[in-house]
């Protein structure tokens, strides 16, 4: 079965870079209409040089009242939704729980849960006026296993698992699919710098840290950001369409989180 999204509207947030932009790059081929957001300006106009059929805005997904505006922008654009990516989110901070501060646990959820909240919020009411549709909500392997050093960002990728399992079975009746992805250590700029403050913490060589962080997957390597790109077409597409409620890693068979 083709993995296509002919005519389909289609909100990603954060998609101007990594996973997001890797999304977009998929839906687009696959002939979805889009609208996508991120607080880098730069990489948005990159994203709209590249793709200026693609509609975009600037938005922080943990500020409501930015969210709303995102969403007015998106139905004077497109008239509507079938499918919102809550892609956006941040690795928040490297430190044990003594050390964490209001601020950095309070911004880690705020981005990375509360900002899902603001978006499914505000998009269920345009799935269902649409007759349907799906979201994707991307958590993390450490939103399977314990994350030492890093509380704030496992307790809201954990948090995104269960506001997907509940919206699925909220909207089901809805012919309204949810699930959840939960890459593993994604190759990239972000896992560099969380290697980097983990090796940091512990007093070893990042090198050495890189090698523990590949010895939690069975494949021993990093997941690219297109690999979780391609499992989100999936589930937005057809070929997806009885596949809701499940929480679904893209992990290189990941075994835990150290």
């Amino acid at each position: 079965m083709a993995l296509q999204l002919s005519g389909k509207r289609v909100l990603v947030t954060a998609g101007a870079a990594g996973i997001g932009r890797s999304i977009v790059d998929l839906c687009v081929a696959a002939g979805a209409r889009l609208q996508v957001c991120d607080i880098d300006g730069d990489a948005l106009a990159a994203l709209a040089g590249d793709h200026p059929e693609v509609g975009t805005s600037l938005c922080d997904v943990s500020d409501r009242a930015a969210v709303d505006r995102l969403f007015d922008e998106l139905e004077a654009r497109l008239g509507g939704l079938d499918v919102l990516v809550n892609n956006a989110g941040i690795a928040g901070p490297t430190k044990s729980v003594e050390e964490i501060t209001d601020e950095e646990w309070g911004q880690t959820l705020a981005v990375n849960i509360t900002g899902q909240f603001y978006c499914a919020r505000r998009a269920v009411p345009l799935l269902k006026a649409a007759g349907g549709g799906a979201i994707v909500n991307l958590s993390s392997a450490a939103g399977r296993f314990g994350y030492p050093l890093r509380s704030p960002y496992a307790a809201s990728k954990w948090a995104v698992v269960g506001f997907s399992h509940t919206l699925a079975a909220e909207l089901g009746t809805h012919k309204i699919r949810v699930n959840a992805i939960l890459p593993g250590p994604v190759a990239g700029e972000r896992i560099d710098r969380v290697i980097r403050a983990k090796a940091e913490q512990r007093g070893i060589s990042e090198q050495a840290m890189r090698d523990d962080y590949l010895k939690m997957t069975a494949m021993r390597e990093f997941v690219t950001a297109e690999d979780v790109a391609g499992t989100v077409l999936y589930l937005l597409s057809d070929a997806g369409a009885r596949v809701s409620g499940q929480a679904i890693g893209v992990d290189a068979a990941t075994q835990y989180i150290g």
